[in-house]
């Protein structure tokens, strides 16, 4: 599931003429112009699709990777012509007792590939005239959603996820069984600031599909586990898949042991509090069944979970965030490669990394699960490897356009994830991520913070009017104009789900980080040289210069810095400890935050302090020395009244 969104995976940036129309939220699927030809590689001949073939092309590329990254375990399973061609297990299941994976029975967490379920059984609904694509959603709940701009949220801004929904982070993980959340329970703990119109700009949500699983579970009757296994996991035979947390006791023994490193030892089973969108636990040739049913429209055997219209209509709809980049489908997304349609999702855990590819005019599906805290990039390997040996592209030539420097021009500068928080203290990583854009005086542009596998920036060049194209590594990087001003931007990798936006001026990393710099260093500085200048005059047998009152003040000043110092250590442990156990961020991590923000305002109400200490230092003669450090002390102190605000730091809620 993939809770941390600015743990941003190579991005590119968007493109759109200037005659980009907002996406349609009409049944028909939206179909905007097509990229240009010179950007789409036409199919070419490659390796044939083989048992044989395939066995050994990934017998030769997981078991190096996963020794070369400390994995524990994989299964990989590719499916054909509605059969299972290969499965194929790595690793061990359980490391200490080197029990081997069986790609029949063993266990993998898919992450949020498990919303593809939930949004198949949307469909089953839909086509049996229970849930409407175009209805506002609060029909079908009993709570309310707002609206934004007037319009309410559909069925299908979910499906593309373009709710306009804040990110959530707060109880996605429990730590433990006792302090799981039910869904329900966390969708109505706190409904996250509406950040954009519904249906316009793509941020993937996490919230949006437990959304739409508890629809599922109140329109149907039945409890979201119990409909999963009624409607799609009996049909297709899945004898090895389940929503429930913790495991059912029948399938606990097949469940693959959770390993950050192979070389460590096991975590437990992670708990996932939103289970539509990610608690999901399947082995790969269950996931094989499911593959087949998707790409025979609806049909396994003699099951038929989904109308063969009713599919289609999932897997043709498209909308674009970036006409010219890959687009969304009703619950999939677009992985396109070598002119191929590609539908599928991708899939995160803490320790789980998951994707799904489906090849439908070619009848060919592929599933991954590594087991591990990282994929080390096995994942694309995989997904590119895939596509080049089997459907390879003839090479086209695309020359550089002319336009290059002046259209490139346009979009230098900072940008900012679509997936943002806004209205709690996450919206500190607005802040410390912000990717930028530079240009070389050929009309290159260098995305320094947008790496490659090797970790190095990616150099894009334009190939067609606001299209750029990563030569070195494939994958284009695009941008939707306006009024002859970016929009946003994306890359082919995450286009479907997240775009990047111009930063507004008052939040640019440009000044907002020099500022955060000088005001932690003029903090640290005066804590410091507190008790050194008072153990050098006691050496020298000199006393403090300052008499009272101002001595007074000049000793609390020093006890504000050191508050200030506390406030801002304090927030950086809270993002050390949500990038090290994001179950940790739960309701019980309250008292910490609580305790940070006390910290916090007692630091700026000392400011009436560090002030009086500036206006006695500045009425003294002489003393420049402590004339100067009491106003940068005061400018320090202003600095953080801007950041505890601007960042929402000392929020009354604490909800994120």
């Amino acid at each position: 599931m993939k809770h941390l969104r600015r743990m941003l995976a190579p991005v590119a940036l968007l493109l759109c003429a200037t005659t980009f129309m907002a996406p349609c939220r009409a049944q028909t699927p939206v179909e905007p112009a097509p990229p240009p030809a010179s950007v789409v590689a036409a199919p070419s001949g490659g390796h044939e699709l083989t048992a044989a073939d395939a066995q050994a092309w990934l017998d030769g590329l997981f078991p190096y990777a996963m020794k070369k990254n400390d994995l524990a375990a994989a299964v990989v399973v590719v499916v054909k012509d509605g059969k299972i061609l290969v499965a194929r297990g790595y690793g061990y299941a359980d490391v200490a007792a080197k029990k081997p994976v069986d790609p029949a029975t063993t266990l993998f967490r898919p992450g949020s590939i498990s919303k593809t379920f939930m949004w198949t059984a949307v469909m089953q609904l839909v086509e049996q005239g229970k849930l409407d694509l175009d209805t506002d959603v609060n029909k079908y709940l009993d709570f309310t959603i707002p609206p934004r701009d007037g319009k309410p949220i559909t069925l299908r801004d979910l499906m593309t996820h373009t709710p306009g929904f804040e990110e959530t982070d707060k109880n996605l993980f429990a730590p433990d069984a006792k302090q799981l959340m039910s869904n329900e329970a966390w969708l109505k703990e706190w409904v996250p600031e509406r950040v954009y119109a519904p249906g316009e700009v793509s941020a993937y949500s996490n919230y949006g599909a437990a959304l739409a699983g508890y629809i599922v579970q109140r329109v149907s009757g039945q409890p979201f586990d119990d409909y999963i296994e009624q409607h799609i996991y009996q049909p297709l035979g899945m004898k090895y898949a389940t929503f429930r947390q913790p495991l059912p006791a029948s399938l606990e023994p097949y469940m693959a042991k959770s390993y950050a490193k192979a070389s460590s030892p096991a975590k437990p089973f992670e708990l996932v509090t939103v289970a539509p969108a990610g608690s999901m636990s399947v082995s790969g040739e269950d996931m094989g069944r499911y593959m087949i049913a998707h790409l025979q429209d609806g049909r396994y055997g003699e099951a038929q979970i989904l109308r063969p219209e009713t599919a289609q209509q999932m897997h043709n709809f498209k909308h674009y965030s970036v006409p010219g980049l890959p687009p969304i489908a009703l619950g999939f997304y677009h992985l396109d490669r070598n002119g191929q349609d590609i539908i599928g999702h991708g899939g995160d855990t803490e320790l789980f990394h998951s994707e799904l590819m489906l090849y439908l005019k070619h009848d060919v599906g592929v599933f991954v699960s590594i087991d591990g805290a990282g994929d080390g990039g096995l994942r694309h390997q995989l997904w590119a490897g895939f596509a080049d040996r089997y459907f390879p592209a003839v090479p086209v030539n695309q020359p550089i356009l002319a336009t290059a420097r002046e259209h490139g021009a346009l979009l230098v500068g900072r940008y900012l994830n679509s997936r943002v928080s806004v209205s709690n203290f996450m919206s500190m990583l607005n802040l410390l991520s912000q990717p930028k854009i530079a240009m070389e005086k050929d009309g290159t542009l260098v995305t320094s913070d947008f790496k490659d596998l090797a970790g190095q920036p990616r150099r894009w060049r334009e190939v067609a009017p606001f299209i750029w194209r990563d030569f070195d590594n494939g994958g284009h990087l695009g941008a939707l104009m306006k009024d002859g001003k970016v929009r946003w931007l994306s890359v082919d990798e995450v286009a479907p789900v997240m775009v990047f936006m111009p930063v507004p001026g008052w939040q640019s990393a440009s000044w907002n980080l020099p500022l955060l710099y000088f005001a932690v260093m003029v903090f640290l500085l005066a804590a410091l040289l507190w008790p050194i200048a008072a153990l050098v005059r006691r050496a020298c047998g000199k006393p403090l210069a300052p008499q009272q009152p101002a001595r007074r003040w000049y000793r609390w000043s020093r006890v504000v810095a050191i508050l200030h110092l506390l406030f801002f250590g304090g927030w950086v442990y809270v993002l050390a400890q949500m990038n090290a156990e994001i179950a940790s961020m739960s309701n019980g991590f309250d008292g910490t935050l609580r305790l940070i923000q006390l910290i916090g305002v007692l630091a700026i109400v000392g400011t009436i302090a560090v002030i009086a200490n500036a206006r006695h230092a500045w009425r003294a003669t002489g003393g420049w020395w402590r004339k100067l450090n009491s106003l940068a002390l005061v400018l320090a102190c202003f600095g953080t009244i801007w950041f505890a605000f601007s960042l929402h730091l000392l929020n009354l809620h604490l909800n994120y």
